[in-house]
């Protein structure tokens, strides 16, 4: 997974995010994206997240792993 520095955090657009009102999850890649759907099921199993939200970032992210390159 390429490192992901906070100044090209800033300048991802919000369709990017997992969460892209509140700029959460970013997904640039497909790594990003598999990490994203693992610690958005971290976050619901520890109570941070909700269901619904993790049922957003998934679908992000599945889209972004099925994307051919």
């Amino acid at each position: 997974m390429v490192k992901l520095t906070t100044s090209k955090r800033n300048s991802l657009p919000k369709s990017n995010f997992g969460l892209p009102g509140s700029r959460r999850y970013p997904m640039p890649d497909k790594a990003h994206a598999v990490n994203a759907k693992a610690r958005a099921a971290q976050q619901v199993k520890a109570g941070g997240l909700s269901k619904s939200s993790q049922a957003k970032i998934n679908a992000k992210a599945n889209s972004i792993i099925r994307r051919k390159k």
